[in-house]
C-alpha cells in the first residue's frame, strides 16, 4: 500500500509538470563494445513456465543472435524481495555485466538500491515507474491486444459469464482486466467478467484451482493474467474456451484456445542493447505497443469464426493506426459512476495509476 501511495504521489507531480513520468537529465552514457556489455536478465519465474519468463528468455536469445559477440546471462526464479539485490550484485561482479534487465514489477526498489552503488551499469526495470540517471523503464501496451482478446471472448461466450484468473492487484493487472472487459462488452454488452486473485505471478496449482472455481461458477470462457499454461490446461479438460497470455498457449489447449495477447520481448530488449553499444542510451520510459510490434495477438484457434476474426482484425488495424485508443470515454466504474467523460481518452499517467474496475467486472480490488 505504501508503494502504491508513493506511485500516486509521483504521478501527481508528473501530471503537474505536464509529463506522465518524472524527467531525468539528458545524460548520455559512454559507448560499451558489444562483447563487453554482458547483459544480465533477472527473471521472476523459471524459463520453462511457458509464459512470462519463457517469452522473455526467447527475446533474450533472439537479441544474442542479433548481436555477434554478445554474451548474456540469466538468473531465474528470483524472489521479488531483498534476495534480488544479491543476485544483481553477483551478476555485475561475476559476469562483469554493464547492462541489467530486471524483469518483474516487484524488483523496482531493489533496482534503485543496486543502481545507486553501480553508476557505471545501465539498469532497465520492466513494468516499473522509478528511474534514475542509470535506470530506465520498459514495458509494452499490452492493454491493446487485451482489448482485442476480450472481443474474441465476448463473441464466443454463450452465457455472458466470463472468468479471469488474475495475479496481483496492482495497476498493471487492473488495467489489463479493464481492457479485456471493454473488449468483451464491445461485442457482448451485457456480459460480465468475474475475477479471482492469485496474489502470485507463478503458481500453477493455484492457477488451476482458480480456473476450476470459475468454470464451476458457470463461466464459459476464461481469461488470465498468470505465468503458466495451467489455466489453459484446466479449460481444455473442461471443454471451456480460454484466452491465453504471454505466449501462444494453444499447445496447452489445442481445441479450446481462442487466442492470446503475446509479448515480443526482442523488440523491446534489442534497441536498449544497441543504444548501450552506441553510447546513445539515456534514462527514459519505453512503453511501446502493437504499432512497434512489442505486443500482439496470437493466431486464432479453430473455434473462432471467420466473421469474428474479421471484426477483431479490423479493430486491430484501428489500434495500430491510432484511431482506437481503447480507454476512451464514456467509461463507468462498477458503481456506474462516469470516470472518463465521452470523447476523452485516458492519459498514460491515468492508465498507469488505474485502481478501479470498469463496469462489467465482478470482483473487488483488495486494498
Amino acid at each position: 500500500m505504501k508503494k502504491f501511495c508513493l506511485f500516486l504521489f509521483v504521478l501527481c507531480l508528473c501530471a503537474a509538470a505536464g509529463s506522465a513520468f518524472p524527467a531525468w537529465g539528458d545524460t548520455v552514457r559512454a559507448p560499451v563494445p558489444v562483447e563487453e556489455i554482458n547483459p544480465g536478465y533477472v527473471y521472476v519465474g523459471p524459463v520453462g513456465d511457458g509464459g512470462w519468463t519463457f517469452m522473455q528468455d526467447a527475446g533474450r536469445r533472439a537479441v544474442d543472435e542479433a548481436f555477434p559477440g554478445l554474451k548474456s546471462s540469466i538468473a531465474e526464479g528470483v524472489e521479488e524481495g531483498p534476495a534480488s539485490v544479491a543476485v544483481m550484485e553477483r551478476m555485475i561482479r561475476q559476469n562483469n555485466s554493464k547492462l541489467l534487465f530486471a524483469c518483474s514489477f516487484g524488483y523496482m526498489d531493489f533496482v534503485q538500491e543496486v543502481a545507486g552503488r553501480n553508476p557505471d551499469v545501465t539498469f532497465i526495470h520492466v513494468s516499473g515507474y522509478k528511474r534514475a540517471d542509470n535506470v530506465g523503464t520498459l514495458f509494452g501496451r499490452m492493454y491493446q491486444p487485451r482489448y482485442l482478446s476480450g472481443m474474441v471472448a465476448g463473441s464466443l461466450s454463450k452465457s455472458g459469464s466470463i472468468g479471469y484468473v488474475a495475479a496481483h492487484p496492482i495497476p498493471e493487472v487492473i488495467r489489463m482486466i479493464n481492457a479485456f472487459t471493454l473488449g468483451v462488452r464491445a461485442v457482448n454488452p451485457d456480459a460480465t467478467v468475474r475475477v479471482i486473485w492469485l496474489f502470485s505471478w507463478y503458481d500453477p496449482g493455484r492457477e488451476r484451482e482458480a480456473a476450476t472455481a470459475l468454470i464451476e461458477a458457470g463461466c464459459d470462457v476464461l481469461g488470465m493474467h498468470a505465468d503458466t499454461g495451467a489455466v489453459a490446461q484446466a479449460a481444455e479438460e473442461a471443454s471451456v474456451y480460454v484466452i491465453g497470455y504471454n505466449n501462444d498457449m494453444s499447445r496447452f489447449a489445442p481445441t479450446m484456445h481462442l487466442t492470446a495477447p503475446i509479448w515480443n520481448w526482442e523488440k523491446l530488449f534489442a534497441p536498449v542493447v544497441r543504444q548501450v553499444a552506441d553510447g546513445t542510451w539515456k534514462s527514459e520510459d519505453i512503453w511501446w505497443g502493437m504499432k512497434e510490434g512489442a505486443v500482439d495477438l496470437s493466431p486464432f484457434g479453430p473455434a473462432v469464426p471467420e466473421d469474428v476474426q474479421k471484426i477483431v482484425n479490423d479493430e486491430k488495424a484501428r489500434i495500430i493506426s491510432g484511431e482506437q485508443l481503447v480507454f476512451t470515454g464514456p467509461l463507468k466504474d462498477q458503481a456506474g459512476t462516469v470516470r472518463v467523460p465521452e470523447g476523452v481518452s485516458m492519459s498514460d499517467a491515468e492508465m498507469w495509476s488505474m485502481d478501479w474496475f470498469v463496469e462489467g467486472v465482478l470482483g473487488d480490488i483488495p486494498r
